[in-house]
């Protein structure tokens, strides 16, 4: 038997609904492919499936998973670029996933967004100066000259790159400084919250670290609140507050970083952990292989979406699918074994 719908609400948003900026519920988005005349052999396929979680102010949510579980077209949801299927969100307690094209504009001031490919987020002939300051002009940010090379250079400043960056072309800087102006454009309006969607994951390892630390001290001087898409866990533990991972267009596991890193309950997440290399070279995790290939989300399996690779899945994992279930305070987890005592779950045998 499921966990009543308001209890369940509760764990997965960490606290009362008010205390929350944004909020995502039982967010849905189907995409329709294929068929000839009449919609004859169209299919549909479930990207997103009754996704459920929330961001606080200054907080950072991590998304993660493997290419194609849904997270970025949650993203994409969020930002209004793709239209639910059914489902809410809601920022500062306003419903913005159903707005019009009039009311899309103020959205856009209080959500931004990082994309993965910092070169082709810009344009490549316009000056930084110019692309910083587009928003702001379209915000109402700054108006005379005077204010807009001044809040350029501010925003500048605040992603440590020096004032001359504002008078050259993207081409001639690395990923990273390209990946510093995107974000210094995208904290141009004041939001609310940042999209990073896969935004470090084109850049050399130590690049990473950079915009990382980059990152964490924009939200302490900020306030900002981040929306982290990765498909890293080794990077999301150093950014994150809480972590959720999908898994074909649902949330298997979702808690404080801590936990869903260090006490995983889900063997998809603990597959996921194991391919993440220790800082120590002399030391090895117990490599846990996920067997065969993610199946289509046109056609995914019934009960629990993971039984088809997961080393653990009986009968009832096949027919029926699990309920958001409570380990810990805020850890919340969707799978059978979770409602045995842990000396009987097979996933904390020998762990």
């Amino acid at each position: 038997m499921g966990m009543p719908l308001r209890v369940i609400s509760r764990l997965i948003h960490g606290g009362p609904m008010a205390d929350q900026l944004l909020s995502v519920s039982g967010l849905q988005k189907q995409f329709i492919t294929g068929g000839g005349f009449f919609g004859w052999g169209q299919k549909s396929i479930d990207a997103v499936s009754g996704v459920s979680f929330s961001v606080a102010e200054g907080e950072t949510l991590a998304v993660v998973g493997e290419s194609g579980c849904g997270k970025s077209t949650v993203g994409r949801c969020i930002l209004n670029l793709e239209k639910p299927s059914a489902g809410e969100i809601l920022l500062d307690g306003h419903r913005i996933d159903n707005l019009g094209a009039a009311k899309l504009r103020a959205l856009r001031e209080s959500i931004q967004v990082v994309f993965q490919d910092p070169f082709s987020s810009l344009n490549p002939r316009q000056k930084v100066r110019d692309a910083i300051a587009e928003p702001l002009r379209n915000f109402g940010v700054a108006n005379s000259r005077e204010e807009i090379d001044r809040e350029v250079a501010r925003l500048l400043e605040l992603v440590s790159l020096p004032q001359d960056c504002a008078d050259r072309l993207p081409h001639e800087f690395s990923g990273g400084q390209r990946q510093r102006i995107g974000i210094a454009r995208a904290l141009a309006s004041n939001p609310k919250i940042i999209i990073c969607d896969e935004a470090v994951s084109a850049l050399d390892v130590s690049v990473k670290a950079q915009i990382i630390n980059l990152l964490r001290d924009l939200q302490r001087k900020t306030g900002v609140a981040f929306l982290f898409i990765s498909h890293d866990l080794a990077i999301v533990e150093n950014i994150a507050h809480r972590v959720a991972v999908m898994y074909l267009g649902k949330i298997v596991e979702i808690g404080p970083t801590s936990d869903v890193i260090f006490e995983s309950a889900h063997p998809y997440t603990k597959a996921l952990l194991s391919a993440v290399p220790l800082p120590d070279p002399t030391k090895r995790r117990t490599r846990k292989i996920i067997e065969g290939e993610i199946p289509s989300p046109a056609n995914p399996p019934a009960g629990c979406r993971f039984h088809t690779r997961c080393p653990f899945a009986h009968d009832r994992c096949r027919n029926d699918a699990p309920a958001m279930l409570e380990r810990t305070p805020g850890h919340i987890v969707a799978c059978h074994l979770n409602e045995l005592p842990d000396e009987e779950n097979p996933m904390f045998q020998g762990s």
